[in-house]
Parts: structure tokens; C-alpha cells; sequence
């Protein structure tokens, strides 16, 4: 199995970055959704069933099955002997900031089944600025791996 992952490396690095930016997209845009649907949105309007129908998609549809492909082909990159220095500090970084992104999505998840039960409690200006965690996390991700640190 190692063999089969060192000599597919470069394939399901790919494959990586293609789940990760699928993942970011989806997890940039619902943050946004939820501004719109909190400010502008009566609860039981046809709208309001527009945009949870948005919301779900967006949620079932793209960014889990994004989140779990960007796990799976991660994990089966950090499984490629040599291609991961252990005793340096960026794998550690980027690992706890994947786990928070993952906190995030979840986040995200339960406040779509807020607004799905007609419960949001948080304003558009609330969802505006926890739109910036992934940008945070994003940066600290890159740079980690593509720096070293």
C-alpha cells in the first residue's frame, strides 16, 4: 500500500488541492449566504425556502464531500514515507489549523440547521466577521506548508 501511495504521490497531491479549494469556496460563500438570509430574509417566505434550499446544497452537496476528500487524500499523503518531516514544527501548524477548519464547517452546519428551523439567532454583522476565521486559518495552512514554518 505504501508503494501504491509514494508512486501516486503527485496524483493525489492533486487531488488535494483540488478538494481543498472546493472545500475554501463553499466554506467562503455559506458565511455569506448567511449574511443575506439573516438580514434580508422574513422567516416562512418563499425566499426563506429559497435560500435554505442554497444553504443545504451547498453544504450536502459540495463542501462535505469536499472536506472528506480533502482528508482522505491529506491523510494518504502524510501516510507517504519521507514526504513529511515529523520533527519540524509546519506539519503540527497545518494539522491543528485543518482541525480547525473542520470545527468551522461544523459551525457552519449547525447554524444552517438553525436557520433551517427558523431559530437563527445572529446577525449578518455576526456571520461578517466569522467569515474571517477561514481566511485566518487559510493563511496560517499556506504558508505553514509552502514556507516550512
Amino acid at each position: 500500500m505504501i508503494s501504491f501511495l509514494a508512486e501516486w504521490a503527485l496524483v493525489i497531491k492533486a487531488l488535494h488541492v483540488v478538494s481543498v479549494i472546493s472545500w475554501m469556496a463553499g466554506i467562503f460563500y455559506l458565511p455569506r449566504l448567511f449574511v443575506y438570509h439573516a438580514e434580508q430574509v422574513q422567516v416562512g417566505t418563499a425566499t426563506d425556502t429559497m435560500f435554505q434550499t442554497m444553504e443545504r446544497r451547498l453544504l450536502r452537496g459540495i463542501m462535505n464531500p469536499a472536506m472528506i476528500a480533502t482528508w482522505v487524500f491529506g491523510l494518504a499523503l502524510v501516510s507517504v514515507p519521507g514526504l513529511v518531516d515529523w520533527s519540524a514544527v509546519w506539519p503540527w501548524v497545518k494539522a491543528a489549523a485543518v482541525l480547525a477548519m473542520t470545527v468551522f464547517h461544523m459551525w457552519l452546519a449547525g447554524r444552517r440547521k438553525d436557520f433551517a428551523a427558523g431559530k437563527n439567532t445572529r446577525s449578518g454583522r455576526d456571520y461578517r466577521i466569522m467569515n474571517e476565521v477561514p481566511t485566518v486559518l487559510m493563511l496560517v495552512i499556506v504558508f505553514a506548508v509552502i514556507v516550512k514554518w
